[in-house]
């Protein structure tokens, strides 16, 4: 799908001299001259009518006068001399001829419509018509093998046109699939598309053409509605990742550009996210010359992930050089810079609230704030339970205890008898389990002199220096 450049025009013999003598004008048909000035050729059968007219035989004159008769063959020809120029047309992404230079050799990369892009998820647009994607045939590969080659610029597997995508207004037919990634580096990036300026490691793209409006991919890719790319974003994770190995693990069989292998068929729907439904929706182009702006752009808010061990199998097995070049250059940083919205929308699939998706950083953040909220909140309940409790204690203790009263018998008689009784009214069990741990100490010890009052055991308690039994018989019995 690399289109072609503007091919330089051919220098042509000198002009000036004599032509067909009987009627006095160059013998080129009115077919020949619209179509060499059509394909901006200027050979000595395509005269430009602003110059002179070349000198041509007469016997290539009897040739051209038939030459009506082999349109057809003279245009494919034409043609496919122009599409060879153009295939052989070398663009780079550094260099000379690097991303910087790109507009000047194809006009189109320099537009207004460019691709990729960053999406900035607070300024989508929630589009409720935006449905799940719906893969057709992905997993349907009648066990044929894909062919995967190198073509300089990145890995490609070719697609079978049965595979197609629906939940777009039209039906769109696979063409191909193809990786970009960087080069290992710090902060190096590797995916084409970014989200909230940040960007993944790597990026994979499912291209389509319209097949309901076009013959093929070559007609579908200069026009508005031709194309429809599916961009999935690849991130690190802990396990390999089984389906990318259908594609990493065949890489050193095209080391070099121009180097083809078939491999065994997949399911290719593997590749894609888990949730299908979740995508963002611009209007776009080509991130590779001649940057046609003619896609359909679905980027997945989902990322798949492969291990470390497959993303450095990627950066550094293909060779963007060939077999025979003195020279190997890497194929690494394949991948074109964000370019200008220009005001162009772009729309999610989701709301901002179900779309949101945490960093693991973020859920830890989370989960520590929260336990540590519970943990605090905790310790203020307890505070102010034990506060509560033990102001309830002293106050019972307080409020309850006898006023003062003239004593006819000693506290020393055997026949003595604690007055207030109402004091030591025997309490439940679950209030003597709460009670317990906020009576003062001295009540305490009291309880556990008084413990072996139950089994009929003394309970003594020393004040002032006077002895008193049994007073606290009762007080014994809580």
């Amino acid at each position: 799908m690399h289109p072609a450049s503007h091919r330089k025009p051919l220098k042509g013999r000198a002009a000036g001299g004599p032509v067909e003598a009987a009627t006095g004008r160059q013998a080129v048909s009115p077919f020949a001259r619209s179509l060499c000035f059509s394909l901006s050729l200027r050979v000595p059968l395509c005269p430009p009518r602003s110059l002179p007219s070349l000198l041509i035989p007469p016997s290539t004159v009897a040739r051209v006068a038939n030459m009506d008769s082999l349109a057809p063959f003279v245009l494919l020809l034409l043609a496919g001399l122009h599409w060879t120029a153009a295939e052989d047309t070398s663009w780079t992404y550094t260099g000379m001829l690097g991303q910087s230079e790109w507009s000047e050799h194809f006009p189109e990369c320099g537009g207004s419509s460019q691709s990729p892009v960053d999406v900035v998820t607070t300024q989508t647009k929630y589009d409720p018509a935006l449905t799940p994607l719906t893969p057709l045939g992905y997993s349907q590969h009648d066990n044929r093998p894909f062919a995967l080659y190198n073509n300089g610029h990145t890995a490609v597997i070719e697609l079978p046109d049965w595979m197609s995508l629906g939940g777009l207004p039209w039906l769109f037919s696979a063409v191909q699939m193809h990786l970009h990634w960087g080069s290992g580096g710090p902060s190096s990036g590797g995916s084409e598309h970014t989200i909230n300026g940040q960007s993944a490691e790597a990026e994979l793209h499912v291209v389509h053409y319209n097949s309901e409006l076009y013959a093929n991919a070559s007609a579908a890719m200069t026009q508005r509605d031709g194309l429809a790319v599916l961009g999935i974003l690849i991130g690190i994770g802990e396990e390999t990742n089984a389906a990318f190995n259908n594609i990493i693990n065949y890489l050193s069989r095209i080391r070099h550009a121009n180097q083809k292998v078939l491999i065994p068929a997949f399911d290719v729907q593997s590749l894609l996210p888990k949730d299908l439904g979740r995508y963002f929706r611009y209007n776009g182009s080509l991130t590779t010359p001649p940057c046609h702006q003619s896609v359909i752009w679905t980027v997945f808010r989902e990322r798949v992930q492969i291990s470390k061990a497959q993303l450095l199998k990627m950066e550094t097995v293909l060779y963007s050089s060939k077999a025979r070049d003195p020279d190997r250059m890497l194929l690494q940083d394949n991948f074109r810079a964000t370019q200008p919205l220009n005001h162009r929308p772009v729309f999610a699939s989701f709301t901002a609230e179900s779309g949101k998706e945490l960093s693991s950083g973020e859920v830890t953040a989370i989960v520590i704030g929260i336990m540590c909220g519970c943990v605090g909140l905790a310790v203020v309940v307890r505070f102010i339970v034990k506060t509560v409790r033990s102001t309830s204690s002293w106050d019972v203790l307080t409020n309850n205890r006898p006023a003062p009263t003239h004593r006819s018998t000693p506290l020393s008689s055997p026949n003595a008898s604690f007055p207030h009784k109402s004091f030591f009214k025997p309490l439940s069990a679950s209030t003597r389990t709460l009670l317990l741990p906020l009576i003062p100490p001295i009540v305490i010890k009291v309880s556990s002199v008084c413990s072996g009052r139950r089994s009929g055991g003394p309970c003594d308690l020393w004040a002032g220096g006077r002895r008193r039994e049994n007073t606290l018989t009762r007080a014994c019995q809580f």
